[in-house]
This record gives structure tokens, sequence and C-alpha cells, in this order.
């Protein structure tokens, strides 16, 4: 064989390799796949062929390896079961007509029912949640579930640590769960898990990445979790993470860089529901079910008042069938009648999303956006940028959260009816992606008083309008919609 005809062969046998695979790619990318996604997973390998697919192949697929979610199908049927006729609603309050529908439409989804019989308050301030949160540690007796997408032993939660630490002494259990990768990121890793081993607690990564363990999957899902159980009395959720404001990060303190987050502190009967969640990750990760550490709902527990709040909380993420948290966001936009205000510190919609909030500002609705005026993350800051100008034109109003602080609450009310708070972000990847848990609320205390919280960001916000945002640089719009292109892999 002479060199011309072996030159001839492999770049026949190279054309054909490149036809199969884009033809492969057709047939496999869009299957159960958004059209968004495919289009850009296709583009991604039509162009880059030999790398596009070797990414697709690590993280094309955004959900978790069947025995996980096995194992979550198995706890959903297990919590409906356990969970029928505890719900304690009254109707003494008229329900919105569209209520009972949604309530429906998260217990199918992730079998957790509304419940009566509870109060919560919001805090808004860093260090008083952490403050709340050690205080609620030092009164355990039974058991303390605490689970973080980032735990980290700085000079902000030594004394959260100290109260752990208190509660093992007192033969208290604790439990951690911390989720893998963005815990061995963190610069104090090495001494918080030093120190959670030897004060005695029990903690575990979540989704830990370690194919030498058999510990395997798509490396970029996340456990997005924030929530902390004391004997299944009093519960804490929502966005803050256990750290330092700054996260401890050079980059973040150069730029001085500040967390604005927002907690809320709930007891009564939903407390059990949150501890629900810790139980199903801790047996995921460790096959360990907690079966004694539940409460009895007993008239102290139960909140008898007539302002007495109905909740229902709704997991997300890879180890569900559908995207609850979406599901559960796109009914209560679509059901509002007079007001949205949403607050999110990563808002990349997908079509359904930014078609259901442009929607309502088209109906005549008052619809609020509260987002940082910079970014921590520049990816996610720009994509999030490319969707300004089709928000302002339908009417929506855009707050921008002045630095150094990244506005990083994630919560929004539906007239004065609903308040929505947890961990998720407004983005494909909190829909996708990452573990998340979202408490839905109906109460009008808990509505003003997370009206009196949107109106603290709106006192230090500013307008952004139309005429400011045409005004942008070319060069910015570029970096947007780029951006914008690449948030749609997943």
């Amino acid at each position: 064989m002479t060199g011309e005809q072996f030159t001839i062969i492999v770049l026949v046998t190279a054309l054909l390799i490149d036809l199969a695979v884009r033809v492969i790619a057709i047939i496999v990318v869009p299957r159960n796949r958004r059209p968004s996604a495919a289009m850009a997973w296709l583009l991604a390998i039509f162009l880059i062929p030999y790398l596009g697919v070797l990414v697709f192949l690590l993280i094309g697929s955004y959900k978790l390896p069947k025995k996980r979610r096995d194992k979550q199908k198995a706890i959903n049927e297990f919590i409906i079961e356990t969970t029928h006729g505890i719900e304690l609603v009254t109707d003494d309050r008229p329900w919105p007509t569209w209520l009972r529908s949604v309530v429906h439409l998260n217990r199918e989804l992730g079998a957790m029912p509304l419940v009566g019989g509870n109060s919560a308050s919001l805090i808004g301030d860093y260090a008083a949640s952490i403050a709340a949160m050690t205080v609620a540690v030092d009164t355990a007796e039974r058991f303390v579930h605490c689970e973080f997408y980032l735990i980290a032993l700085d000079e902000v939660t030594a004394g959260f640590f100290d109260a752990l630490e208190r509660a093992v002494g007192r033969g208290v259990i604790v439990r951690v769960l911390v989720d893998h990768i963005t815990a061995i990121r963190s610069p104090t890793h090495k001494a918080t898990f030093k120190r959670l081993t030897a004060m005695g607690a029990t903690w575990q990564f979540m989704l830990p990445v370690q194919p030498l363990k058999g510990k395997w999957q798509r490396p970029d899902l996340r456990n997005h979790r924030k929530l902390l159980v004391v004997d299944g009395i009093v519960g804490f959720m929502g966005s803050q993470n256990l750290v330092s404001r700054h996260y401890n990060k050079k980059s973040n303190i150069r730029r001085g860089l500040k967390w604005q987050d927002l907690m809320t502190r709930v007891e009564g009967p939903i407390v059990s529901g949150i501890n629900a969640i810790f139980i199903t990750d801790w047996y995921s990760e460790t096959d360990e079910l907690l079966s004694r550490e539940t409460v009895e709902l007993t008239d102290e527990i139960v909140n008898s008042a007539p302002d007495a709040l109905d909740c229902q909380l709704v997991p997300s993420g890879p180890g569900f069938e559908g995207e609850n948290n979406l599901r559960l966001f796109l009914a209560l936009m679509y059901y509002a009648q007079k007001k949205i205000i949403i607050t999110s510190p990563y808002f990349v919609p997908d079509d359904s999303m930014l078609y259901a909030i442009t929607t309502a500002a088209q109906r005549g609705l008052d619809v609020q956006l509260f987002v940082s005026e910079i970014g921590d993350q520049a990816g996610v800051y720009h994509a999030q940028r490319s969707y300004y100008e089709s928000l302002l034109k339908a009417g929506v109003t855009i707050w921008l959260y002045p630095a150094p602080y990244i506005l990083h609450a994630k919560h929004f009310t539906i007239d004065a009816e609903v308040a929505v708070i947890g961990s998720s972000n407004m983005d494909i990847r909190s829909f996708n992606l990452d573990l998340e848990i979202s408490l839905m609320v109906r109460g009008a205390s808990f509505v003003d008083e997370m009206r009196s919280v949107e109106d603290g960001y709106r006192a230090l916000s500013r307008r952004l309008t139309l005429e400011e945002w045409r005004r942008q640089p070319l060069r910015s719009t570029i970096l947007d919609n780029l951006a914008r292109l690449t948030s749609a892999l997943q």
C-alpha cells in the first residue's frame, strides 16, 4: 500500500466516522430533552465533533443513576403512605379557587402534603441567621440534622461548630450532609471535616464523585439544598450556606463581595417534612433509613392559632421524573391575578418560565424582578442579562440590588396569598441539575413579612429602564448572547 492510498483510506474513514457521529447525534441527543438544549448540544457536536461528543458523554445525562432514582421512588411511596390524613388544613379561611390544584400538583410530584398548624419567621441578616441556628442546636435533646450545599469552618461559623460539639457532648446525635464537589473546593475543607470527625458528628458527602469507590454520576449534578432540623421541632431552610459571607474566596475578598441571603425559621408539622427530606438524602447516600428520627404530632407542636400557616414542601432534582420546582413556579405564575415579585440571584429561565413571566406582565399584573447589579459568576451573569430586554419590553420591572452585595436570596410572592422560599434559583441548573427544596406558604402574615423584605430590597436598589439597557456597549451584548447559548447545554 502506497502512502497516498493510506492517506485516502484514513480520510475516508474519518469522514465516515464524522458522518456516523452526526447521524447518531441527531437520533440520540434530542430524546427526552428540551428543543433548546438539544439544539445547543447538536451545535456543539457538529462544530467540534470529537470534543463535543466527549463532553456530551461526560455531562450529557442530567439524571442520577437508576439505583438512586429507585430509592427516591421508594421514599416517595413511604412518605405518601405515612402522611396520609395529616394535612390538618381547614377551610376556615377561604382558599383561592386555584390553590387546591397547585397543592395536588405538588403532592403528585414531590409526595409531600400541605399541612396546617405552622408558624414561621424570616431572617434576612446573615450573622443573625447563623446565630439563630446556633441557639436552636443548643436546645437539641435528641438529634440535629444539618444539610447544606456548603459547610465551612471559619470565623463566622465557629460558634455553630461549637454548638454542634456541645450537642454531641450531651449525647445528641449529630448528622451532617454536605455536597462533595462544593465542599472540597472550599479553602477550609480539611479543617472543617477534621473538626466534625473530632467532635463525634456523623457526616457524609452528598453526590460524591469518587469513581475509584464506585460512586459516579454526572459531576455537575449537585445537592443544592440548605436545611437544619433540631429534634423534629424546629427547622431552618432558605438560601444561605454555612460559610463566611464572602465564601472565603480570595477573588470575592479582593472585590469586596458580600452575600445577602434569606432564611426562614419554622415550627409545626412542616418540620417533620423538612426532616423527611434529610432522611431521604441520608438514605440515598448511606443506605441507612432513619425511621426512628420522626416526631409524633402533638398539640404542643401544632399551632392552633387563627393565623397559623399552611405549608407544603416541594423537593426537586434529577432524582425525580419531572422538574418539580419549575412546574410549581409555572403554575403559580399563571394563576396569579394581581402581583408577582421574584428574587433570584441567578435568573436564567427556560422558554416556559420566560413566557409565564412576560405573559403575566402583558396580562396587566405588577411583575417585579430583583437581581444583583453585579455577578460572582461571569457566565451566569451574562446569560441572565441576555433576558433583560425581553422582560423590560413586556413590562416587567427590574430592580438592581447594589454592589458589592450579591443578592443570593431565592423567593417570590403571588398576590396576597402565597409565598415561596427555598434553595432554588430560577435557572436551568436549578430546574434540571441540582437537588433543591422549596417551601410554599399560604398565610397573610408570612406574605406580609416577605413583602417587607422586598420593600427593603427596593429601597436599596435602582430600577433598570429599557432606555438605559439599550445604551449598553456592543461587546456586552455579544458576551450576553454567547453566555445564553452555552447555558442551554444541560
